[in-house]
C-alpha cells in the first residue's frame, strides 16, 4: 500500500458548475484551470462520488424542502471528469452513494430501481453496480486508486433493509458485496468504509464494533471532520476542543489494524484563515497516526461559493464574484505549506 499522504478535493460540483457557464479566477482575479489552481495550492488527488441514476436534471429537494445542486454524477459523467484527473496527474477516489442521490446520516434511500428487491436482490444489485461502473472505467484506462463503498454510512445503507442497528448481517452483506466487486475488477484498489463525526465516538464506536464483530471487509477507515456542522447540530457537553480530534484517529488506527483517512472536511468561505488552519490541523492530526497509518485528507467541495448553490452551502474554498466567476480563497494553500513542513 502506498503511504505518502493523499492532499485532495472532492469536486463532485465541478461538472455541473462548468455546464453552468461558471469559471474560476485566483485571487488576483486571473482566469485559471481549476484543476491546475488546486494543484498549484498543493492538492494531488481528487475525489467524485456516483449516485444509481440520479435525477437529470440533478438537483434533489429534500425533504424538508431544501434544493441541493447534485453535480453531474452518472457513471459517464463521472468518467468524463476522471479522465481529467488522470491527464492532470492526480490520484482519484471513486465515491459509490448506493442511492439516486447524497446518502448521508440523514439520508440514505433506496435507489427507485431496487425499491422492490429483497435483500439478496440489493446484495446482488450493490455488487453488479459497482462492478459494471469499475468495468466502464478500466475498459477506458481510468484506474481508481480509492474507492469507497457508501458514504457516511454511520446508521448503515440502503434503509431500512441495511440497518446497522436493526438488521446489522444484512448490512455487511451490502458492503461485502460492493468490496468483492472491487477487488474483482480492480485488486489493486484501496476500499474505504466512510463514516461521520470522527471526533465523536459516540457516533462511530456504535457502527465501527458491529462492522468488525459481523466480519465488515475494508482496506481503509474514512471519516468525516465538519467543526462547523458539529457545533450546531451536537449538544455542548463541555468537551468541543481540537484536541479531541487527536485522539480518535490513532484510536481507531491502532485498536482496528486499519489505515485511516479523512475523507471530508470543510470550513466557511468566509473564513479564509480559519479554514486555512482548519485544513493544516487536520493534516497535522492524520500525520501523527503511528507508522503511516494515517494516509491523507479530502477538502469537500472547494470549488464552489455558496451564493451559487440553491441550499447556500458554505463551507467550500472560493467565493462567488458574480454568477458567472468564482474566486479561490487561499485556504488549500495550506495542502502546499504542509508539504513544505513534512520535507
Amino acid at each position: 500500500m502506498k503511504t505518502n499522504k493523499a492532499y485532495g478535493v472532492d469536486l463532485g460540483w465541478l461538472s455541473q458548475l462548468e455546464a453552468r457557464g461558471i469559471h474560476w479566477v485566483d485571487q488576483e482575479e486571473k482566469e485559471v484551470d481549476p484543476f491546475g489552481a488546486m494543484k498549484e495550492m498543493g492538492a494531488d488527488s481528487v475525489r467524485l462520488r456516483i449516485f444509481v441514476n440520479p435525477p437529470k436534471e440533478s438537483y434533489w429537494t429534500k425533504k424538508d424542502g431544501t434544493v441541493c445542486m447534485l453535480g453531474f454524477c452518472d457513471a459517464e459523467s463521472v468518467l468524463a471528469v476522471s479522465k481529467r484527473v488522470k491527464e492532470a496527474g492526480m490520484r482519484l477516489m471513486l465515491d459509490f452513494h448506493y442511492s439516486d442521490h447524497f446518502a448521508d446520516p440523514q439520508y440514505q434511500d433506496i435507489p427507485q430501481e431496487w425499491e422492490n428487491e429483497d435483500v439478496e436482490g440489493l446484495t446482488k444489485r450493490v455488487y453488479q453496480h459497482t462492478k459494471d461502473v469499475l468495468q466502464l472505467f478500466v475498459a477506458n484506462d481510468v484506474i481508481p486508486e480509492w474507492v469507497q463503498v457508501g458514504n457516511e454510512i454511520n446508521p448503515g445503507l440502503l434503509l431500512p433493509v441495511g440497518s446497522c442497528k436493526d438488521h446489522p448481517e444484512q448490512m455487511i452483506a451490502f458492503l461485502n458485496a460492493g468490496y468483492e466487486a472491487v477487488k474483482d475488477v480492480c485488486p489493486g484498489c484501496q476500499v474505504i468504509t466512510h463514516i461521520s463525526c470522527v471526533n465523536y465516538r459516540e457516533y462511530c464506536d456504535p457502527f465501527l464494533e458491529t462492522f468488525f464483530h459481523f466480519g465488515g471487509k475494508t482496506d481503509i477507515l474514512g471519516f468525516s471532520y465538519y467543526p462547523y456542522w458539529y457545533e450546531k447540530m451536537i449538544p455542548d457537553n463541555g468537551e468541543k476542543n481540537a484536541d479531541l480530534f487527536y485522539n480518535p484517529l490513532i484510536y481507531y488506527a491502532q485498536v482496528y489494524q486499519k489505515p485511516v483517512m479523512i475523507c471530508e472536511v470543510g470550513g466557511p468561505e468566509t473564513d479564509e484563515k480559519g479554514t486555512y488552519q482548519l485544513l493544516l490541523n487536520t493534516m497535522e492530526a492524520v500525520r501523527q497516526v503511528p507508522d503511516n497509518m494515517g494516509l491523507g485528507v479530502f477538502y469537500w467541495e472547494p470549488e464552489v461559493g455558496a451564493e451559487l448553490l440553491p441550499d447556500k452551502y458554505p463551507l467550500g474554498a472560493a467565493i462567488a464574484v458574480d454568477e458567472h466567476t468564482i474566486r479561490f480563497t487561499g485556504a488549500l494553500a495550506a495542502y502546499k505549506d504542509h508539504q513544505s513542513r513534512c520535507r
